[in-house]
């Protein structure tokens, strides 16, 4: 009943702002549905979409829930690529591994295997003379391929990127593998900034939105966005439940910014991020982590020495039931958030693109925006979830398959660990 209401107030407040151009607060509807609302919903909900004053009770948990929201964005993606690790393990492989079938992940997944990279793994690759070579296959390599095939796709060469933006929580190189990435494909040192960005599953969406301010503002023209993961690395392969839901890959997007003097014609506004929203709460940080682990390590100072760590990391922990209820529940709300930013329809949407983690989110997602299944974009199957590669992944196929063609509207989402959350609108090419 929350959800529904909620939706409800939503669609009215749309209405009413931009189409009757009237004050929500001022209609009698509106602030009974508000008012229950707020009786049946937590405070946080509600301030997420409503701004109302309350009265805090002094032993209430503090707040730390926190939003960014914008419209239109002067940008066009313009090119994607993708690349993911030559191991398969199939949900058969999976039989021999744990008590389980391939039927039983099949059906509460919808993954029915996933890539993996390998200890000292290499892959065949075709070089420029057209010989066949092997070459160490890490995720920064991943990274470099699919960099490689969206800037092929965009027509741009390396010495029009000034920015390139790497979304990982696993990177090869703890300081971060977007310098290497970008020397790698042939940037020339000194002409491009490039850097990291941590936050998990909602890395590459961030990262698109991130890149899209630097071009807006005129600082960049040219940015690559990365997302790579190998969360495979940090699972713990003991645990059934969780072993089974991650693969690893990279994925790249190129944008541009428009400029008003392109040409732009018919339905090219220049615009390709129509609208944004993006949050995170670290109060569930809890339910979805991989945590630091030092090892005791004694050297030898004068006197009694000094205990400093060998660092580490744990496995990866998540408590499923909590990740799922919360992906249901604020996934269809930021999706309705950004629409509202872009000033556009659920029905103006072409593609429904989530981050790839579970067929029954993606469904329930869906269901709760009134989207068929026929308008998502999904190839988790092949993939399982590659956390902040999951989204390039399978826009990579559905751009070269031909589904998502130049102009198509795209609603993308992306959620996971800190706990963070966010959507962006875009428009293809």
């Amino acid at each position: 009943v929350f959800q529904v209401l909620r939706q409800l107030y939503r669609r009215l407040d749309y209405i009413n702002r931009r189409l009757l151009h009237k004050n929500p607060q001022e209609q009698p509807i509106m602030r009974f549905l508000l008012a229950v609302i707020a009786l049946l919903g937590s405070t946080n909900s509600v301030t997420a979409f409503a701004p109302i004053n309350h009265h805090h009770h002094p032993t209430q948990q503090i707040n730390t829930a926190l939003a960014a929201k914008g419209g239109k964005l002067s940008v066009r993606p313009i090119g994607i690529g993708s690349c993911a690790p030559s191991t398969v393990i199939t949900n058969a492989d999976m039989e021999a591994v744990h008590d389980t079938s391939d039927e039983w992940i099949r059906t509460r997944t919808g993954i029915e295997q996933r890539r993996v990279l390998v200890h000292e793994g290499t892959r065949k690759i075709i070089g420029t003379d057209g010989e066949e070579t092997e070459t160490p296959e890490t995720l920064r390599t991943l990274g470099i391929e699919a960099a490689k095939n969206a800037l092929e796709m965009a027509g741009k060469s390396p010495s029009d990127i000034d920015l390139v933006i790497c979304a990982t929580s696993s990177p090869d190189d703890l300081f971060g593998d977007a310098p290497s990435i970008a020397s790698a494909i042939g940037i020339e040192a000194g002409k491009c900034v490039a850097f990291d960005l941590t936050a998990a599953c909602s890395g590459f969406l961030f990262g698109i939105v991130t890149a899209s301010q630097f071009l807006t503002n005129g600082a960049s023209q040219n940015a690559l966005v990365l997302g790579a993961d190998a969360l495979t690395r940090w699972v713990d392969w003991d645990d059934r439940n969780s072993c089974i839901l991650f693969g690893d890959g990279a994925g790249a997007m190129v944008l541009t910014r428009s400029d008003e003097n392109e040409g732009l014609t018919g339905s090219e506004d220049g615009f390709g991020i129509l609208g944004y929203a993006m949050h995170s709460n670290g109060a569930g940080y809890k339910d979805l982590n991989c945590i630091y682990k030092g090892e005791p390590k004694k050297i030898s100072t004068p006197g009694e020495g000094t205990v400093v760590e060998d660092g580490s990391y744990d496995s990866m922990g998540m408590n499923g039931r909590k990740v799922y209820s919360f992906a249901t529940r604020e996934v269809p709300t930021v999706l309705e958030e950004a629409l509202e930013q872009a000033g556009i329809s659920v029905d103006e949407v072409d593609h429904l693109l989530l981050h790839q983690a579970n067929i029954r989110i993606m469904e329930t997602v869906a269901s709760r925006l009134g989207m068929p299944m026929e308008k998502v974009i999904t190839n988790l199957n092949k993939y399982g979830n590659t956390s902040a590669a999951s989204i390039p992944l399978a826009l990579d196929e559905a751009v070269r398959s031909g589904r998502v063609k130049k102009g198509d509207v795209i609603a993308c989402a992306g959620f996971g660990a800190g706990l963070s959350w966010g959507a962006a609108i875009l428009k293809w090419g």
